[in-house]
């Protein structure tokens, strides 16, 4: 799977950031492991959403697997950030 990132930009989730689970015409499916799991992705809008570009190896590396789960998610978004926020990833 290609893994994607995305921000929210509008809406009572604004700032969050998921993972890109399926993509339509002009629609999103996220999840955040968390509050939006797999079994129940958050449909956005693509206009309110902004997808991150380039993300570093260690959390591409974190979904070696085809068929990921949520604690993946979790820990992918975690990873990711942490090195946003400049912090040290943990061991």
């Amino acid at each position: 799977m290609d893994l994607k990132f995305a921000v929210s930009k509008a809406g009572h989730d604004k700032d969050s950031i998921y993972v890109i689970i399926k993509e339509e015409a002009d629609m999103v499916y996220l999840a955040d492991g968390r509050h939006k799991p797999l079994e129940k992705p958050k449909k956005k809008n693509k206009k309110h959403i902004q997808k991150i570009e380039k993300l570093p190896k260690e959390i591409t590396e974190v979904f070696t697997q085809e068929n990921f789960r949520n604690e993946e998610i979790k820990r992918a978004i975690k990873l990711y950030r942490r090195r946003r926020d400049g912090l040290q990833p943990d061991a």
